[in-house]
């Protein structure tokens, strides 16, 4: 919990960040259908990192209650309950089918972007049952992508098995995106040799077949592609960067830092909402690592100031644009770097407690570096 006033500002002008960020983001909600033991629990957390397919409880979204929606941030995983695809199609079509037409006269985060139908490789064999399951979904209006889980790959080589059944099911000739089958095994076997594999064509496939609206979305929610993170933090410290730019070729009062630095915490917000970090978990991993720095006055920011190559000293409590941006260019880029490490499951000890003081420290020398970085561009 905070222990100074300045503590408790942070902490609630950054959940109020967070939480505006976070609703800018909406939400990606996927439908996932495959009969029972084809691994759908396992390819959703593989990909975005989740239990809730899982062990959520879910939310029923009918009377009936067999569709359930599983709310998680940035997520919604829609599946089934106590029905069976190829026995139970009808009802489950039914519930779907009602489902995206009272979805459709709601915002886009209501409503549903992409269904994913997954076939086992280790089945060899897909059923008519199957294949009609697929049309009428896609019948609905929903995109609908095919999706083999549990292939073995060995050293670069797909079992032939595999290949045959998805050359099969091709033929077919289903309304699928990109009409194909995208073979993939969620997580690797070392005993037997089988690699993990397909998740990021996968993921790539469904950013194409999803709404441009949800993507963003997306980007939040898997865990997985590390480099669309990256670009969208990139584009938030851009802004700030900007914006404080701006704020500071004008006079700043340092001793409540009224411009520069609410900047900063919606630029910190964002990068965290991007790496899927927990409200609690943001919260209180920022305090960690900026402290006292971008928020205790004069003085933090002085001692900050003095990192930064050609900034010299603050004259009449102002700044230069120059000074302004790089301090929010270097506090975004350290900030980025521990939202990445967290991400990882790093930076954290026994039980998943954070690390206050190792947050600290990759803060601080991240900041130290990309304070130089920028500074030295500056003056060239």
């Amino acid at each position: 919990m905070p222990e100074t006033p300045t503590d408790r500002w942070f902490a609630d002008a950054f959940r109020g960040a967070w939480e505006n960020e976070q609703r800018k983001l909406g939400r990606f909600n996927l439908a996932i259908f495959g009969k029972t033991g084809v691994g759908k629990s396992t390819l959703v957390n593989a990909i975005f990192g989740d239990d809730i397919a899982a062990t959520g409880i879910g939310e029923p979204v009918t009377r009936e209650e067999h569709l359930y929606l599983h709310r998680s941030g940035t997520l919604g995983v829609l599946d089934t309950r106590g029905l069976e695809v190829g026995v139970d199609n009808d009802a489950i079509l039914a519930e779907v089918a009602d489902h995206v037409s009272r979805m459709r006269r709601r915002p886009l985060e209501e409503q549903l972007h992409v269904a994913w139908f997954c076939v086992r490789a280790g089945d060899r064999r897909f059923e008519d049952t199957e294949a009609e399951f697929v049309r009428a979904l896609a019948r609905l209006g929903v995109p609908v992508m095919l999706v083999m889980t549990q292939v073995p790959q060995v050293g670069g080589r797909i079992h032939p098995d595999a290949l045959a059944l998805a050359a099969e099911i091709e033929a077919r000739e289903l309304p699928v995106h990109r009409s194909k089958v995208f073979l993939t095994m969620a997580v690797g076997d070392p005993f037997s040799g089988h690699d993990a594999h397909g998740l990021l064509e996968l993921l790539d496939a469904t950013f194409r077949c999803a709404p441009e609206g949800v993507a963003e979305a997306i980007t939040a929610a898997q865990r997985i592609d590390l480099a669309r993170k990256r670009k969208r933090a990139g584009d938030a410290i851009k802004v700030a960067t900007s914006a404080a730019g701006t704020a500071g070729a004008s006079p700043i009062p340092f001793s409540d830092a009224a411009v520069l630095v609410p900047i900063q915490i919606t630029m910190m917000a964002s990068i965290a909402n991007t790496y899927g970090l927990s409200l609690e978990r943001s919260t209180a991993a920022s305090l960690a690592a900026t402290a006292a720095a971008t928020v205790a006055g004069r003085t933090a920011v002085t001692s900050l100031v003095k990192l930064i190559p050609g900034a010299g000293t603050i004259v009449g409590s102002t700044i230069s644009a120059a000074v302004a941006g790089t301090l929010t260019y270097a506090v975004g880029h350290a900030w980025t770097r521990v939202c990445e490490r967290l991400t990882q499951g790093e930076l954290q000890g026994v039980g998943g407690v954070l690390d206050s003081a190792m947050i600290r420290k990759v803060f601080m020398e991240e900041f130290r570096k990309q304070a130089k970085r920028r500074g030295s561009a500056v003056e060239r």
